[in-house]
């Protein structure tokens, strides 16, 4: 297997942490990847209830309690999510994207770890947030509306059609702080700009709440093909943030190569980074410090990750990383 270096740029050595497999091993029944979890968490199971679907809070039009007076009214149930500011788990006899309100973008269908990334950031209002990998735009319009009228977005996704939902959807939540650039993001540094707040949610292997037969459709190789663009992805996020900035590095991946692997290079690569721990979130685990018989940056122990047997959500890897002054 080959893979297309960044023009002008070397293949990265052995040392850097790349590993790469020649051919595709065999796809299976996911006994393969449940054993990888295991070595990690041992009561890591496929066998979990479907989340909840959930549902954000679009307090550029509205609020809270005026929202669930009307959803409530129509014998809707929601539960707010402790751990979110304008979170709620819905469950209701319709769908929750065919009422007036979601077509007037009083709110938006967004997962609770996909909310908490954008919490983690916690972009000042009024500040400019460099989103790496923005479609369809979930975590580009809590940004948005994170960071109020006064802040900009400056979303970059490399598909065109991609971005036009991003688009759409900030139009139906009236939001117009969003710039949207179709840019490869591993080159973000062309736009000659520093940002104090950045967020890669990484493109990545996804995990087995997301789709139907996630593990039957996934290699070892995938996975390593993903953590070298993740890899370089990073590389122009560094690049990117302003001295005293933060940075989030987020995947909805399970896999230790896509998650603590691509931090610990990037803290080994960047002295000037380091980890804002997440100790105080009231959910999640510690980030793994040792994978395939290598010991990892210590520091990553500071980043968290999802277990959807213990959060009841859809798996997720969560890092705050800062460059130092």
């Amino acid at each position: 297997m080959k893979l297309r270096p960044i023009p002008g740029e070397e293949p990265p050595e052995k040392e850097d942490g790349y590993e790469f497999i020649d051919e595709p091993t065999a796809r299976d029944d996911g006994e393969f990847f449940l054993s990888r979890y295991r070595q990690i968490e041992p009561e890591a199971t496929f066998d979990i209830v479907k989340p909840l679907p959930a549902l954000r809070v679009n307090t550029t039009k509205t609020n809270a309690k005026k929202l669930l007076d009307v959803l409530e009214r129509r014998e809707a149930i929601l539960t707010f999510i402790p751990y979110l500011r304008n979170g709620y788990f819905f469950t209701a006899s319709f769908s929750p994207g065919s009422t007036a309100e979601y077509l007037m973008g009083q709110y938006y269908l967004q997962g609770p770890l996909s909310q908490l990334v954008c919490e983690v950031l916690d972009p000042t209002a009024g500040a400019r947030v460099l989103d790496m990998a923005a479609a369809p735009g979930s975590k580009t319009t809590y940004l948005a509306q994170l960071v109020g009228e006064k802040g900009t977005i400056v979303a970059l996704d490399s598909d065109a059609m991609r971005l036009a939902a991003v688009r759409n959807n900030a139009e139906r939540l009236g939001l117009t702080n969003i710039l949207c650039v179709k840019k490869d993001a591993r080159f973000a540094s062309d736009l000659k700009e520093k940002f104090a707040f950045v967020l890669l949610d990484a493109p990545c292997s996804g995990n087995f709440c997301s789709e139907e037969e996630w593990s039957a459709k996934r290699t070892i190789a995938d996975v390593q093909r993903n953590a070298r663009t993740q890899r370089e992805l990073l590389k122009g996020a560094v690049a990117c943030l302003a001295p005293g900035g933060r940075l989030v590095y987020s995947t909805c991946s399970l896999e230790p190569e896509e998650d603590e692997c691509v931090v610990s290079w990037a803290l080994e690569r960047y002295p000037e980074l380091e980890i804002v721990p997440l100790d105080e979130l009231s959910l999640g685990d510690g980030g793994v410090t040792r994978w395939e018989a290598k010991d990892l940056d210590p520091r990553v122990a500071g980043t968290r990750r999802f277990w959807p047997h213990k959060t009841g959500c859809e798996g997720f890897y969560i890092a705050l990383l800062r460059k130092k002054v």
